[in-house]
């Protein structure tokens, strides 16, 4: 087991992958902000789904998950079509264009990532990748976590037996702030959100 000051460190060094989730954000094109970077990349990897699966996937609340949704359809990079099983719901799907438009993100990505790891063996990188695999593995499905141990945008938790208001209040700072990471890279970190059914 690690000691304390371990941990310590390893949350200050975890602190500064937002400088790292930040620059992959500069390089993508002006049209596609990191919300619509990482409905691509959820519909790259995973295939052709509903709306309320790609908003458990990027871990925030189905109006947002409607904005982005409604972004990258504006530019055709994904089509909505009924689903034969529930006709109230939208079956999401990436088009030719969105295709083209997550391999230029991919693109970006990773010759900004050789550019800055060209130092790096080819035996790091890959000890990289199994490590930060484990370590979202160990933290599993963040939204289980009881909302009085959730952090808050301000580093505090909310105080059990809070006003509703103040609860609703710090949720959507924290659904602003979940928007804005996703990057074609790095996934959306989950958060605990108020969802509606597709």
């Amino acid at each position: 087991m690690a000691k304390q000051a371990q941990f310590e460190e390893l949350a200050r060094q975890l602190s500064a992958v937002g400088a790292v989730k930040r620059d992959l954000g500069r390089i993508l094109p002006p049209e596609c902000p990191t919300g619509s970077a990482a409905v691509l990349t959820l519909l790259g990897r995973h295939g052709s789904m509903r709306m309320s699966k790609l908003a458990e996937l990027l871990a925030v609340d189905m109006s947002v998950t409607s904005r982005h949704v409604a972004h990258v359809a504006e530019r055709g990079w994904i089509e909505r079509s009924s689903d034969p099983a529930d006709k109230r719901s939208r079956i999401l799907h990436l088009t030719p264009a969105g295709e083209a438009t997550l391999e230029e993100l991919s693109r970006r990505s990773t010759e900004l990532l050789t550019e800055r790891l060209g130092d790096w063996s080819d035996e790091e990188v890959d000890q990289l990748i199994r490590l930060m695999t484990r370590l979202r593995d160990s933290f599993g499905d963040c939204r289980a976590t009881a909302p009085h141990l959730r952090p808050t945008a301000v580093g505090t938790a909310p105080v059990p037996g809070a006003p509703k208001a103040t609860a609703e209040a710090m949720d959507k700072v924290t659904v602003t702030s979940a928007a804005r990471a996703p990057t074609p890279v790095l996934e959306p970190t989950p958060t605990t959100t108020t969802r509606t059914p597709a």
